[in-house]
């Protein structure tokens, strides 16, 4: 190689992000030899051609993979390296969750390993099923670039867990992300001992789930920064609180006004529906014929429902992401909508049931 392409050591380690030292390791260990060593002095030069190999190894171990692991993704192509990249991920995000379990047992202990305040004992796979649908309303944490690394946004982390209130009759879950609220109220077999609420961290209660829908019986405990869920024959499984306060959805639920439009239409045919439409904003039109799914700019072609509609004819426009998840998780096989204008949230709950409920905000037509 001529040596106008090759770079001196120290100019390479300036330009690459690995330090001199780090250069000599991935030499020696194979991953990033040089391109020429002076046979007298033992100087080492590397060539331009390096650097991407260079800056990928860096980022490579930044991410904590192991220096089999870095081959591993420097020798594949770009879709096996995905696949090596995404299982890493995996194993790190397992390795996070069960050190909070066991620093949560061990924080436990050193508190004497009392028990925590029963906030309810509820059936496993009711209270699973519960998390599943409530949590599909959460956001997902903002995270900011800082000096140290990326930051999470406390405004923005609350609304990515589960609001609980326990009372004397129920449990209430309740999950939003400013755009869609969900809450579902649950019949507990024993109440608590007092009243509790707190915002569970979304990402512990997901990774505790399977757990919980293979328990026949729940008992979820509250203690000093988190909450216990007990159960018989499995490993308890600890979920944090988060400190955040969560957003008055109270006073939300009780300013809607009453509904102008209602309509009942068979929740399968509005989803299929929903996946038909072109675009990613739907609009529905509601008339004394039943409930139409069209295009904003077609008010003649989309697809007619059969519905049972009551109230004023409207037409109301919703991102599709919205709509589709409020739809989808309600229960039974017929969704009632309860809509009070173009602009303001629609309640959609079970025609049914109505221990779930979901508020999902339209979108104006100019947006």
């Amino acid at each position: 190689m001529p040596n106008s392409e090759l770079m001196a050591i120290g100019a390479f380690a300036q330009r690459s992000g690995l330090t001199s030292s780090a250069l000599r390791f991935y030499a020696d260990s194979g991953l990033l030899p040089p391109a020429d060593v002076d046979p007298a002095t033992g100087y080492r030069s590397y060539g331009v051609h390096q650097l991407e190999r260079a800056v990928t190894l860096r980022r490579l171990r930044e991410i904590a993979m192991p220096l089999a692991g870095v081959a591993a993704v420097l020798g594949a192509g770009a879709e096996e390296a995905a696949r090596l990249l995404d299982e890493h991920v995996a194993r790190i995000e397992g390795d996070a969750a069960v050190a909070r379990q066991r620093a949560a047992a061990i924080k436990s202990a050193l508190g004497g390993d009392a028990p925590g305040s029963l906030i309810a004992v509820l059936k496993g796979p009711v209270l699973a099923e519960a998390v599943e649908q409530v949590l599909t309303a959460t956001a997902t944490p903002t995270a900011t670039a800082t000096a140290t690394g990326p930051t999470h946004d406390p405004a923005s982390a609350v609304l990515a867990g589960l609001h609980i209130e326990a009372s004397d009759e129920a449990v209430a879950l309740t999950a939003t992300d400013r755009y869609r609220l969900s809450t579902r109220t649950l019949v507990p077999v024993r109440t608590g001992e007092r009243t509790w609420a707190g915002t569970v961290d979304g990402a512990d209660l997901r990774n505790a789930v399977a757990d919980v829908r293979r328990s026949a019986l729940v008992r979820v405990e509250a203690v000093p920064h988190g909450i216990w869920l007990r159960m018989s024959g499995r490993e308890d499984r600890h979920c944090r609180v988060l400190p955040e306060e969560y957003p008055d959805h109270r006073s939300l639920l009780a300013s809607l006004g009453e509904a102008t439009t209602r309509a009942t239409v068979a929740k399968g045919a509005l989803l299929r529906a929903l996946e038909e439409h072109p675009g990613d904003r739907p609009v529905l039109r509601l008339t004394d014929r039943g409930l139409r799914v069209q295009a904003p700019d077609d008010e003649l072609s989309g697809i007619l429902l059969p519905a049972a509609v009551t109230g004023e004819d409207l037409r109301i426009r919703f991102e599709m992401t919205t709509l589709y998840a409020a739809v989808s998780t309600a229960i039974g096989p017929d969704v009632m909508l309860d809509l009070r204008g173009p602009l303001q949230p629609v309640t959609i709950r079970s025609a049914d049931r109505g221990d779930l409920t979901t508020l999902t905000m339209p979108v104006t037509f100019d947006h």
